[in-house]
């Protein structure tokens, strides 16, 4: 890769080569990491996705619904879903977005056959709550002193609804439902697909949340700097972190993933993203970026050929990586 030049006071590649990022290994979990987690999907699977929705429009062989459905602690979710105006629909996929949140879905997939759920966490977006900061460096704060209330673990829950309220939508897709997620997006995947087997395979696009101690220790422009901030005025790590990990989540997977891992990424470390990768213990896809979350030369061909890996990865599911 060549040398990207960038305004900032650090090296976001931080002095990582391909070699060493693919030597990334997460920590030991908690005694109980399984169990918390497990636990809370189960609660899950005994909620009913109540929803409404209402056609908005159509656009790129899509009809659009607006749609909204309750998640856990009363947060109503809000999004788009895409539905192919002259194919029947075989699948369905889940799409998460980063910490800027989303203000229309993506319709450049190219998935036949596809219906596309596009929801906002809670907080986020459509998904704006009094309760929560839209703002990500306080967003990522909140309840963080509490694992079982940490806005993380509502967002992994907002993302089972989903899957929930997919397969109610499409009961003859219901055993084809997929996940794709980039930055933010990305790391809810990887903490929620583990004890999800509803999601049978997945694409993660520069996830965060891997490596939660590594993450503190390396500067960023990202969501960790205000977890670094909080840690460095607070005076110690809170024990929340271990259960939010997405490389430690990783070690639990059994599910096909295709991840884009970057090379140089200001807002979310590349050993982190990497971790997630070779922590995941199902079948697996590298794609490597030159950069994430930053502007570089070979941006728009490596957009394009991740598109096509996407394709081939969603388009077939008889076939295992």
């Amino acid at each position: 890769m060549a040398h990207i030049q960038h305004p900032f006071h650090f090296d976001p590649g931080y002095g990582y080569t391909l070699e060493r990022l693919l030597a990334v290994q997460p920590p030991s979990p908690p005694e109980n990491f399984a169990e918390f987690w497990q636990n809370r999907y189960q609660k899950i699977l005994s909620l009913h996705p109540y929803f409404n929705m209402g056609q908005c429009g159509s656009h790129a062989g899509f009809k659009i619904f607006d749609i909204q459905y309750r998640s856990t602690d009363h947060f109503d979710i809000g999004g788009w879903l895409l539905e192919p105006e002259h194919q029947a629909i075989r699948q369905c996929i889940v799409v998460g977005h980063g910490y800027g949140g989303r203000d229309q879905p993506d319709y450049h997939f190219n998935i036949p056959e596809t219906a596309f759920l596009f929801p906002c966490f809670r907080g986020l977006s459509r998904s704006r709550s009094p309760r929560l900061s839209e703002q990500p460096h306080f967003h990522v704060l909140h309840d963080i002193d509490d694992p079982h209330r940490y806005v993380l673990g509502g967002c992994v829950e907002d993302l089972w609804l989903g899957v929930s309220l997919m397969q109610e939508l499409y009961p003859r897709a219901a055993d084809k439902v997929g996940y794709m997620g980039i930055s933010f997006g990305g790391g809810i995947g990887a903490l929620a697909i583990p004890w999800d087997k509803r999601i049978r395979r997945a694409h993660l696009n520069v996830p965060t949340f891997g490596c939660q101690l590594l993450r503190l220790s390396l500067p960023t422009i990202g969501s960790g700097a205000a977890v670094t901030g909080y840690v460095q005025k607070r005076g110690h790590i809170p024990a929340t972190l271990a259960y939010y990990d997405a490389a430690i989540a990783a070690t639990f997977a059994a599910q096909p993933i295709h991840i884009a891992a970057a090379l140089f990424d200001p807002m979310v470390a590349p050993p982190g993203q990497f971790a997630v990768y070779n922590a995941w213990a199902g079948p697996k896809s590298l794609f490597v970026l030159d950069a994430g979350h930053f502007e570089y030369p070979r941006q728009e061909q490596q957009n394009q050929q991740l598109l096509w890996c996407l394709q081939a990865f969603f388009g077939d599911w008889s076939s295992q990586l």
